[in-house]
């Protein structure tokens, strides 16, 4: 039997990597952002905006800078994890401690928190619309829903469809509906709780 294979949290690759997260917040933490957890990662904010995340995983431990498309970049350090879905975020990774070197890690930072205060950030671009067929089959069996989810901002009802289109599985999906329709009915937005 595994150690902790009966504790299950939200992000069990960190344990793996401690020393080597820690020793980046140590570098992080001469720089004026501010370290909250979302995601059950570390992201670190500044002025509420979000700037990088840590995390641990099984081949590697990264930076991610969220608005990394603005860096510069020249040491050719950065790498996007998801060529077709990600615009803006951009990871730095890590297979051990030798590889970071404070001084690059600290220039990249700073950059992307001067990014931050200039507000370059890229706007989601309005032909990026997410359909959920499953969430419309309910809309159109529940006129009060499809009237309750239209009172919704558009960029309220995107993180309805998101969270629901992002599932890999449909069952995944139908869990996610039925998860958000009280919501939606109660005109709860997705991440109220987090506003």
């Amino acid at each position: 039997m595994e150690p902790n294979s009966d504790k299950k949290h939200v992000w069990d690759k960190v344990n793996k990597w401690e020393e080597e997260l820690l020793f980046l917040k140590s570098i992080i933490d001469k720089t004026e952002l501010v370290e909250t957890i979302k995601w059950g990662a570390s992201i670190y904010v500044y002025n509420k905006r979000n700037v990088i995340g840590l995390g641990g995983f099984k081949d590697y431990f990264a930076i991610w800078f969220l608005n990394g498309v603005f860096l510069k970049d020249e040491k050719k350090r950065l790498i996007n994890a998801q060529e077709d879905k990600t615009k803006s975020m951009r990871q730095w990774r890590f297979t051990s401690k030798d590889e970071v070197n404070e001084k690059e890690v600290l220039e990249y930072i700073l950059e992307a928190i001067e990014n931050e205060k200039q507000g370059k950030i890229i706007k989601p671009s309005k032909k990026e619309t997410i359909v959920s067929e499953l969430l419309q089959k309910e809309m159109d069996l529940n006129p009060a829903l499809a009237e309750a989810f239209q009172k919704f901002a558009p960029y309220k009802q995107y993180e309805f469809l998101e969270y629901i289109e992002t599932a890999k599985q449909e069952k995944t999906k139908l869990t996610r509906i039925e998860k958000v329709i009280p919501m939606i009915l109660g005109n709860v937005g997705l991440n109220d709780k987090y506003r």
